[in-house]
């Protein structure tokens, strides 16, 4: 199946078609999903040296990955609880690897752009924004704590009497300017690391979903054409796959997340509603995101759908949310609009684990995907090559599994999060 119609779609830099599976191989790790969760740990298992074979349902990066807002932030709406569960394994180290997680992937994923030559417009600059007095607090929370582990280079508090040099609106009261944070075309990057991972001698291939996973010594990845026969399996299709259910039923369930991207701007209207390039979201729980792209569009998202239904009209739903905080834009045509399933977990902790000693999964990452997957990447190919001291961290974590099926599941976290947009809305 091709890719939506995105704006990443339209504009991405290579067509490099991969193969689909239609003979039966072997490999030291056979990996399901060619999303950044896969594509990461195979590039990661890759560089040290093992074979790897990426078995894709369509094509590379058409789930969430080629989907979401391109923004690299430090944030973890699950940071709380991760401290709680970490505490499990690591004591009181628990709150310096929360926080230390946080930036990891950033490094992880500027050395990875500079090792070989992606080119996905990586941009710098973030700000998150407030709305309330509430939210404007938090983030003088979070610039203190910053600070005081020494990001004070990093961030800078805007007043709101200083927003205006910042962003051509009236919303905010205030921001916190994140300079470490970045923002990039996040389908480019994912092909960029597909190739990258060809270049190491690994095997990709598209249009070939896996049916089925035999289990054993040596287990078996089926497709409907052929198979993968390997040491290792890592399962990382996130809200795009039902398999394995017995196991992972009732732990994740999808939300839509809504994206738009506008005709290319002047220059004259790029640099007065945006002037520094920024990356945006405010301090809501539902909330907006958005920022300029490499040819003067704003890419707008919101109003995040935890039903787990698409949109029916993204540009309709959006439009009212980008001329309010925007004015100048106001009738702005929409070039591209597009949605994608987002995997939500109740606690918001990724979730990692085994199925067996050899079937590995990675999934969950609640809306921060792109740092996270990356990480976990990481830690999962420490984990795959003998060392599964990170790994276990998050294995060892306590979840809360629904036992109702997707669509069931789905509406009741819409349920939960309508309170949360509701709570929004009065403290305005």
């Amino acid at each position: 199946m091709p890719h939506t119609s995105s704006y990443y779609a339209a504009t991405a830099n290579t067509k490099t078609v991969f193969p689909q599976l239609t003979s039966d191989i072997t490999a030291d790790v056979a990996i399901i999903g060619g999303g950044f969760t896969g594509v990461a740990t195979a590039l990661e298992l890759a560089e040290r040296g093992l074979s790897v074979v990426l078995c894709e349902a369509n094509q590379i990066g058409w789930g969430a990955t080629g989907r979401n807002g391109g923004q690299i932030t430090g944030s973890l709406s699950g940071d709380k609880a991760m401290q709680r569960e970490f505490r499990r394994t690591l004591g009181d180290r628990a709150a310096d690897f929360v926080w230390d997680l946080r930036w990891r992937g950033h490094d992880i994923i500027r050395k990875r752009i500079a090792k070989y030559n992606i080119d996905c417009d990586l941009r710098f600059g973030q700000m998150q924004t407030a709305l309330t007095k509430g939210q404007l607090a938090e983030l003088e929370d979070i610039y203190a704590t910053g600070c005081r582990r020494g990001m004070a280079d990093d961030l800078t508090m805007i007043s709101g009497a200083n927003m205006p040099d910042y962003l051509e609106t009236d919303l905010y009261i205030g921001g916190l300017l994140n300079r470490k944070n970045m923002h990039l075309h996040s389908l480019n990057f994912c092909l960029g690391q597909a190739e990258a991972l060809v270049s190491l001698g690994g095997k990709v291939f598209e249009n070939s979903e896996v049916i089925n996973i035999e289990h054993g010594a040596n287990p078996t990845v089926r497709t409907k054409h052929g198979s993968v026969r390997a040491d290792k399996v890592m399962l990382a299709g996130n809200a795009y796959h039902l398999l394995e259910q017995p196991k992972l039923r009732g732990k994740l369930f999808p939300a839509s997340l809504a994206n738009m991207a506008t005709a290319p701007l002047s220059q004259e209207d790029a640099a007065s509603i945006n002037p520094h390039n920024l990356a945006v979201y405010d301090g809501r729980f539902v909330l907006d995101y958005f920022r300029l792209t490499a040819d003067n569009r704003v890419m707008f998202g919101g109003g995040t759908n935890y039903s787990g239904r698409e949109s029916k009209d993204v540009a309709r739903e959006l439009r009212p949310a980008l001329e309010r905080t925007f004015p100048r834009l106001k009738g702005v045509e929409i070039d591209y609009s597009w949605s994608g399933m987002d995997g939500i977990v109740l606690n918001r902790i990724p979730q990692v684990g085994r199925i067996g000693a050899n079937v590995f999964y990675v999934q969950g990452y609640s809306g921060h995907g792109i740092a996270l997957s990356h990480i976990l990447a990481e830690v999962t190919a420490h984990c795959i090559t003998g060392d599964s001291s990170e790994f276990e961290i998050f294995e060892n974590c306590r979840h809360w599994n629904l036992p109702v099926g997707r669509t069931v599941g789905s509406l009741m976290i819409a349920v939960g999060m309508a309170y949360y947009a509701l709570r929004d809305k009065i403290e305005r």
